[in-house]
């Protein structure tokens, strides 16, 4: 190499060295590429897996009576964008509340999954097609409650929390044994029924729930109805002047 060459390669190697400790010394230097984790990070906010709760019957209709709490219950289907209202409602109060969806329902619209379980809610099973449960064969019903079982999966890694049976407060003998087949030990019913789905007006809505509320109760509601979406916050309210509060299924029973 001429020596000209070799001072041109010199000051060029200077100059790059200086411009990478200028470069480090301002933090814009490229940091090195961390190594992929081994096993990819489970996605938040996943629905716990049913379990067997101790002392608990196979239908759960309230939680204890001396604490002041209470469980809002949502039949999970209609309009997404209402469900999304409700939701929000719930939480601007700094309520969570439990969601039992309807498999078709969750395949129409599955980002709904997400959205309950990221806003701190409860997320179960409401049947797949959301059909008369008890008038089924323990074999059916097992189908309709693994249908949607399988749904839920899908979207959150679980079968979801709860299972409650469709179009019916409680359970036939046939569901209850083919909801445990299916890894739910438990069905919720309810003590409280807003009878919101009949479109009585949000006051009627409020006064089916306020009148009957105690501590420990389970309350029906349903997504897809105006009546619902006005009702709510009056309803969230009231609770909150009484001392109860609005928490999950799974926090009311443990």
């Amino acid at each position: 190499m001429k020596p000209t060459d070799r001072r041109g390669a010199l000051r060029a190697g200077a100059a790059a060295a200086l411009a990478g400790a200028l470069a480090t010394a301002c933090g814009t230097a490229p940091r090195p590429t961390a190594p992929a984790p081994r096993h990819p990070a489970p996605a938040p906010h996943a629905a716990p897996a049913p379990r067997r709760l101790p002392g608990q019957p196979a239908e759960i209709a309230h939680g204890p009576r001396d604490r002041p709490r209470v469980a809002l219950t949502f039949h999970g289907q209609g309009d997404p964008a209402l469900a999304r209202t409700l939701l929000g409602q719930a939480e601007k109060a700094g309520a969570r509340v439990t969601v039992l969806a309807v498999g078709s329902w969750l395949d129409a619209h599955p980002d709904m999954a997400r959205r309950i379980l990221d806003g701190g809610h409860d997320l179960g099973n409401h049947t797949q097609h959301h059909i008369d449960v008890n008038a089924l064969t323990e074999d059916r019903a097992l189908a309709e409650i693994e249908a949607c079982a399988t749904r839920l999966r899908r979207l959150t890694g679980s079968i979801g929390t709860w299972f409650r049976p469709s179009r019916t407060q409680h359970a036939a003998p046939t569901v209850l044994r083919a909801a445990r087949r299916a890894g739910y030990p438990h069905v919720l019913s309810y003590d409280v029924d807003s009878l919101d789905f009949t479109s009585p007006g949000a006051t009627a809505v409020v006064r089916n729930v306020t009148g009957p509320v105690r501590a420990g109760s389970v309350v029906s509601l349903h997504f897809g109805y105006p009546d619902t979406a006005a009702a709510l916050p009056l309803l969230l309210a009231d609770l909150d002047r009484r001392g109860l509060r609005a928490v999950t299924t799974t926090e009311l029973l443990t």
